[in-house]
């Protein structure tokens, strides 16, 4: 564990030598970059039993950009990571308008994504083992290094109810933590340093809970004593690789490996498993909950789909992403229960409306 005194100053330091990243382009592009089924900015409509889903893409800016995260706001517009080209962008979908932001340290990787309630875009540079701040105002980035050179790969980032942002730190095996008004970080090592921490969401209560990818295991954080647990679930070959967490404070998780969603209850203890409908080799990878069910995608078929599971009646449906998906590594929620994904190997964003199909 790093203690507080020599992070905080380190990243007072960097707050106040805060650079603005350099704009790289806004462009009008959405209509003339949303190519789906040959038919040029049309959404497309996927029908099957129970819901319909509207799928529509834009094509981000700078090519080979690779969108990793994307992020959800209450105006309506999109966030994203190009992981690739070092760049964050925001997606007004009502234009099409895009604006992208340039990383002050080149190659920084940003990876995940986090707005706090002034509405600032907090992000992971995966490649150079610093937390990113940017005001989108002002294009003002502030850059927050880890105090422990060991944590080079900071990954995946969420605010708790009181401001405290968390994030997993994935070949360190630590969890972070950054207190946002002083610039403090403190890096909390969990017991197996190989584990592969990756996906991380907070609860009701404020706990941060977060997926070991390199273990069939999920763990907890004490917001206030940084005491870890972990839980172990009963498959051998699990692992958990991204999680969502619903009102009951259910952890719902994509076991990548075995193809499998599953559902565990820290209350109880345990934990249930559903085979994804594509099979062992389906490897679910981004998932949200939204709308009273489960969202996720199989990344590992082709195209890749999108998965709704009622936790209710314990059915599945599934879409194929027209434009085919790319690898979905993550998916956010809108305000309004819609459904952003990160295409990352098409450098697309894609915008969902699902909805029942008796729905008018």
């Amino acid at each position: 564990m790093v203690a507080g005194k020599g992070a905080m100053a380190m990243a007072a330091r960097f707050t106040r030598r805060a650079v603005t990243g350099r704009l790289l382009r806004a462009c009008r592009c959405g209509a003339a970059a949303n190519l789906i089924g040959g038919t040029l900015g049309a959404p497309v409509r996927a029908a099957g039993s129970g819901w319909t889903a509207t799928f529509t893409e834009w094509t981000v800016p700078t090519p080979g950009a690779r969108p990793h995260d994307p992020l959800a706001m209450a105006d309506g517009t999109i966030w994203y990571t190009g992981q690739m080209a070092s760049t964050l962008g925001r997606l007004d979908p009502s234009s099409g308008r895009f604006t992208e932001f340039h990383t002050p340290i080149p190659e920084s990787g940003p990876h995940g994504l986090a707005a706090d309630r002034a509405g600032n875009i907090w992000f992971t540079a995966n490649f150079k083992a610093y937390i990113g701040r940017l005001e989108p105002r002002t294009g003002r980035i502030t850059v927050y290094p880890l105090p422990d050179p060991q944590a080079r790969d900071p990954h995946t980032p969420v605010f708790d109810p009181s401001g405290i942002l968390w994030f997993t730190v994935q070949g360190a095996g630590m969890i972070g933590r950054l207190d946002p008004e002083t610039g403090a970080i403190r890096l909390i090592k969990l017991p197996d340093r190989d584990s592969l921490p990756y996906g991380i969401a907070v609860n009701s209560f404020g706990v941060p809970f977060f997926a070991e990818f390199n273990a069939n295991r999920i763990g907890s954080i004490d917001p206030r004593t940084l005491a870890v647990r972990e839980y172990r679930l009963p498959a051998p070959g699990a692992r958990p690789r991204r999680i969502a967490i619903t009102p009951d404070d259910a952890v719902w998780y994509t076991d990548y490996a075995r193809g499998y969603l599953g559902r565990f209850d820290p209350r109880s203890g345990q934990a249930r498993e559903w085979r994804s409908p594509a099979g062992a080799g389906a490897q679910p990878y981004g998932i949200a909950a939204a709308a009273g069910m489960i969202w996720y995608s199989e990344s590992g078929i082709d195209p890749n789909t999108l998965v709704r599971f009622d936790p209710r009646s314990e059915a599945f449906q599934t879409w194929p992403i027209p434009g085919g998906g790319g690898v979905v590594r993550n998916v956010a929620v809108t305000p309004d229960d819609g459904l952003v994904l990160a295409l990352s190997g098409l450098d697309r964003i894609a915008l969902v409306r699902a909805k029942p199909a008796d729905a008018p």
